[in-house]
């Protein structure tokens, strides 16, 4: 039987909406954000009361710009796409804030359709990694460091994946702790270990999935403006 196709700029934008969908959602959830997001949730937190305009958005590429030097600095090189890797994260952002405010009228009020909104939330942003992974268009500054590492390294995409979300979840940590004082978990919780612990998982059996299930190819003939 014929695969589908599937192209190449669509898995960009299925990952994009995805992606700032499904943070919304775990942070509908309030058992914890994922691991990679929880440093620019944390940001948003101590300085939104301070900066009401400062978004969670606008914490995210604004933390993305730092990783995208960092990236650099990894793989010793930088490439122009690089750069449209952060227009990805200010578009990201302006989709969370938006998905941000839509979820706010999901309702809440029971354990149970939390857990929804939480295993929603992990599955969606599994799938939309695994599509972000599948394309040629310069993901977010997240993706971006592990596809280039996993490149660099020669290792599994998904095994670099969970090692970076277990280092993020580290980070968060203590970034909770710096800023809210000592053994206070501001948006880093339960959910946040598990998503550590179970999200490289998820990607890597979402990434099998696609490439079964899909022929992927390429609808315009961008792919030399982002090697």
């Amino acid at each position: 039987m014929k695969k589908p196709v599937l192209y190449t700029e669509a898995a960009y934008v299925l990952g994009m909406v995805g992606l700032s969908f499904s943070v919304a959602l775990m942070t509908r959830a309030d058992f914890g954000v994922s691991m990679v997001v929880a440093p620019a949730y944390l940001l948003y937190l101590k300085l939104n009361p301070l900066w009401p305009f400062f978004t969670f958005g606008m914490a995210e590429y604004t933390l993305q710009a730092i990783l995208l030097l960092f990236t650099a600095l990894a793989v010793k090189k930088f490439r122009p796409y690089f750069l449209f890797s952060f227009v990805t994260a200010v578009l990201y952002g302006f989709l969370l804030d938006g998905w941000m405010k839509l979820v706010q009228s999901f309702p809440a009020d029971s354990f149970a359709l939390r857990i929804l909104w939480y295993v929603l939330g992990i599955l969606l942003g599994a799938v939309s990694i695994a599509c972000f992974f599948k394309t040629y268009i310069a993901p977010e500054a997240y993706e971006l460091l592990v596809k280039e590492l996993a490149l660099k390294l020669e290792k599994p995409t998904h095994r670099v994946k969970t090692v970076y979300d277990c280092v993020s979840c580290v980070v968060a940590v203590l970034m909770s702790f710096a800023f809210f004082g000592l053994w206070r978990f501001e948006g880093v919780k339960l959910g946040t270990v598990i998503c550590a612990m179970v999200n490289g998982f998820l990607i890597g059996r979402c990434t099998d999935f696609l490439e079964r299930r899909f022929v992927w190819k390429d609808a315009l003939p961008w792919r030399k403006y982002f090697s």
